[in-house]
Parts: structure tokens; sequence; C-alpha cells
């Protein structure tokens, strides 16, 4: 990256929201709150099985579905059904990660465009940065449903740059996921992990260029390498 990036967009599932609330959803229902962790990532697999098969699926839908297999053979409080509209109810209502909305504003008062890219629904974002009052720092809420499939395939990446109004090369993908860190740089963007578990990163993806502890940690990351 030879010149910084003008827009940065950000992964919106685990990178800005925290997820960790969803495993007393399951738990309200009589699951084991673990399962919380397979369900997302069983989804994850499926969604981006059907990008593979050049389908486009919507979040919503196959994580309802994923939850109805994931539940089925459990004894369970309620009925499997109003069980599912628990669960899935809870990513509407999930929070920000501490560190989000100051690394947010930072980087807005650098110069930088604001935008998201999520898997999911743009009103799960936009769910989160209100009540933060945050929603007013990003340009743009995109979600993958208005793309041709999901990240990490290239056509996601090359949707946000379109909409945007920029080549690829001017934009930032910042996400916790390598699989997402991997196909923003394969499309040509630049990347910033963000690491907050301190956990090793994957050598078969496509390194970071930029990794950070937070948001607010990549702000001043960003900051330093803008330095002659």
């Amino acid at each position: 990256m030879t010149t910084p990036p003008s827009v940065i967009v950000f992964d919106v599932n685990e990178t800005l929201s925290d997820m960790s609330p969803m495993g007393a959803r399951f738990s309200d229902v009589g699951a084991p709150a673990p399962l919380a962790t397979l369900w997302f990532a069983s989804l994850l697999r499926d969604g981006f099985a059907l990008t593979a098969a050049g389908d486009n699926g919507r979040f919503a839908e196959i994580g309802a579905e994923v939850l109805r297999g994931v539940l089925g053979r459990l004894a369970l409080d309620r009925g499997l059904d109003q069980a599912v509209e628990h669960i899935m109810a809870g990513m509407a209502e999930l929070g920000l990660h501490p560190d989000v909305p100051e690394g947010v504003r930072a980087l807005k008062n650098a110069g930088y465009r604001l935008a998201t890219l999520t898997n999911g629904s743009t009103a799960v974002a936009e769910a989160l940065f209100t009540p933060a009052r945050i929603l007013d720092e990003f340009d743009l809420l995109l979600s993958v449903e208005d793309a041709s499939g999901w990240k990490p395939a290239r056509a996601a990446y090359e949707y946000a740059a379109a909409a945007c109004g920029v080549a690829p090369e001017q934009m930032m993908l910042v996400a916790v996921h390598p699989w997402d860190i991997h196909g923003a740089a394969r499309a040509g963007l630049a990347t910033a992990w963000i690491n907050r578990s301190g956990s090793a990163y994957p050598g078969y993806f496509a390194g970071p260029d930029h990794t950070a502890e937070s948001i607010g940690g990549l702000a001043v990351v960003l900051a330093r390498a803008a330095r002659p």
C-alpha cells in the first residue's frame, strides 16, 4: 500500500458488535451457552457455501435454519420456533465493544470516510450505532444482501468500493476475522486486523497490513504510519 486509504470499511459482526451475550440467549431456552459459537460458525459456513455455488442467502434466514438444526434434538424449555425466535432476536439487541465508539470518532476526525460491509443486515449496524451516537460518523452502511455474494468473495468488496465511489485500492477493510482480511487483500484492499484476543494470525491467509488490539489502537497505528 503506497498511499493511505480514503475510505475505511468495517466488518460488523464480532468486529464492532460484542456477540458474547448470545450465549445467554441459548441458555435462556435451555440450550448450552457454548452452542452460540458453533451456531455462528455453522451459519458462516453455509453462507460461504451458497456464495461459492453462485447464490446469495440472507443472514437471518440461514441463521434461523441453522438454529433449528442445532436445537432440534435438545430438550428445550419452549417450542422450537419460539426458541429460534428468541435467539435470533438477540442479534438486534447486541452492543458494541467498549473500544468502538471512541475509536470510530478518532478515525473520522483523522479525515477518513467510514462505511460498513456486513454479511448480515444493515439494520443490525444501525441498531448498534444509534444508542452509541456514532451513526452519523458513517457515510454508508452496506450489506452483501445487495451484492452478488458474501464476503470473502471478491464481488462483495468490489460492491462496497463501487458504492463508495472509489477504487478497491483506496479502501481499507477492518475486521477481526482473518478470512475477511484475506478476501479483502485478494480484492486489492488494504487491511487492518483487530486482534482483541491476542491470538496468532493463521499463516495460510494473506497477512494484514496493520494489526491493532482495538479500534482506537488502529487510529494510533494509522497515524504513525502516515508520518513522514
